[in-house]
């Protein structure tokens, strides 16, 4: 039997604010445990919550990048269970007047693009951090309370590579727009995938699976996939898909479940009594909108209509925001796009990976890297001295000073160039008559002789024509 998966999934995505979603209490990843918390988090009789307006903003950026249809009409609810990880026994979300609903973004995988619909984007606050040890379990209340938004998508994905596209491209948005950093592998952004099989050309669902807290990109792929051959075995088997949580193991690359699902839970949801709802200034969406930063499509078309570039050297430069930004910020410098997009992408971003230095944190200048690149544009140095110099800019110096130190500057003067190729002419005269009976190769041995001669500086494109005309003439 021939199957189709179903995918739809929640992403969990912590925003980028220095205080809390409702208190004022800090926000700081790896800080000591249990010293980014205050009353208002643990929930302390007689406290009140005061909504962040900072997580507001960012909501609304997101729901914006993703063509949802903002409420701006703010309201609150009490999601009600008791468990470790919630201090006040209760979660503060948006259950029923969701910030943004039926949005969407367009994924492209290999080559062909796909519209995956977002069913809503909701603000809440996020729950504890548990640590599960022998002698027992141990909460950090730091993460309680730091502002969330669910972005939940309807059931459009049918693969895990279109699963990992959503994720990615959704990644890339939250991280362009300033709303999450998007770092899966600190918690910042989690994804719980919901997967389920159905025969080919059925409309109906088939019963889903929930896998639970995927901290990777590959990792969203490789779970789905190994979860929808495990649901095929079963069917195949005669057995039934039970509707349960799994998480997904590493090591042994299978899904493991971790509790069945009887039934829906019900939260006993009721509106937040300590939050009215709050009318938000049309005016000011407005502005939050017309102030957002580029997204990721945004930028591709500022550099295809700017710049001329390759799809392929758009793709890899906008994949990563910090690298985009360096690249734009050397373009402030220069008008030789495609040469600067080469040395970043291809020399900057290899030496960077090899030292294992993030670009945010690389010596490097964009005026230096700018002006290395204009330099070999104007022939004052050859691709070859380029590369020698740049070991150097890389470690933050000045590629002019570096030239001059290295006295590698290249000759580029006509009549100094033609007293070298003289001198070489004079020493092979069988090179010249090997070049007149056909050996082309005699030419790069007398461009040799003279780069040697001029210590490398001499201009090798200059050289080679001077070097034919004067052959000519003998």
């Amino acid at each position: 039997m021939n199957f189709e998966t179903v995918i739809g999934i929640e992403l969990h995505c912590e925003l980028k604010t220095k205080t809390k979603m409702f208190s004022s209490a800090p926000v700081s990843f790896g800080a000591r445990s249990n010293s980014c918390v205050n009353e208002i988090d643990l929930g302390h009789p007689g406290t009140l919550p005061c909504l962040n307006k900072k997580a507001v903003e960012l909501a609304i950026r997101a729901c914006t990048a993703t063509n949802c249809t903002i409420d701006s009409l703010v309201k609150f609810d009490r999601k009600n269970y008791y468990y470790t990880d919630l201090p006040k026994g209760f979660q503060i979300t948006q259950q029923f007047h969701p910030i943004g609903s039926n949005g969407y973004v367009i994924i492209d995988v290999e080559g062909e693009q796909k519209k995956v619909r977002l069913n809503r984007i909701h603000m809440e606050e996020d729950t504890a951090k548990q640590f599960h040890y022998s002698d027992g379990t141990y909460v950090d209340y730091n993460r309680s309370g730091i502002p969330l938004i669910e972005i939940v998508t309807e059931a459009d994905m049918r693969s895990g590579k279109e699963a990992a596209a959503y994720v990615e491209k959704m990644r890339n948005i939250l991280y362009y727009l300033g709303v999450s950093d998007g770092k899966m592998e600190e918690g910042s952004m989690r994804c719980d995938v919901n997967v389920s099989i159905r025969p080919v050309g059925s409309e109906k669902f088939g019963t889903k699976t929930e896998i639970k807290n995927l901290n990777s990109i590959s990792n969203v792929q490789k779970a789905i996939e190994v979860e929808v051959e495990r649901q095929k075995e079963e069917i195949e088997a005669g057995r039934e898909i039970i509707q349960a949580t799994y998480r997904f193991d590493e090591a042994t690359r299978k899904t493991v479940m971790m509790r069945k699902k009887e039934g829906a839970v019900d939260y006993k949801y009721f509106p937040e009594p300590n939050i009215f709802p709050i009318q938000l200034d049309l005016n000011w969406i407005k502005k939050i909108q017309e102030e957002m930063p580029e997204v990721p499509e945004q930028r591709k078309a500022r550099y295809e209509k700017e710049y001329g570039l390759s799809e392929y050297d758009i793709s890899v430069l906008i994949a990563n925001k910090d690298v985009s930004d360096f690249y734009d910020a050397v373009m402030k410098h220069t008008t030789n796009a495609k040469l600067a997009a080469n040395w970043v992408i291809t020399e900057l971003l290899s030496i960077l990976n090899k030292n294992n230095v993030d670009i945010t944190n690389a010596k490097i200048q964009p005026v230096h890297l700018a002006s290395m690149v204009d330099m070999i544009a104007k022939d004052e140095i050859s691709g070859k001295q380029a590369k020698e110099v740049f070991v150097d800019v890389v470690e933050g110096k000045d590629p002019k000073a570096v030239i001059e130190a290295k006295g590698m500057k290249q000759v580029s003067d006509s009549s100094a160039l033609l007293a070298i190729i003289n001198s070489v002419l004079d020493e092979q005269p069988q090179s010249i008559q090997d070049y007149k009976n056909g050996k082309d190769r005699a030419i790069g041995f007398l461009v040799g002789q003279v780069m040697k001669k001029s210590k490398g500086q001499a201009n090798p494109k200059m050289t080679n024509q001077l070097l034919l005309q004067e052959i000519a003439k003998r």
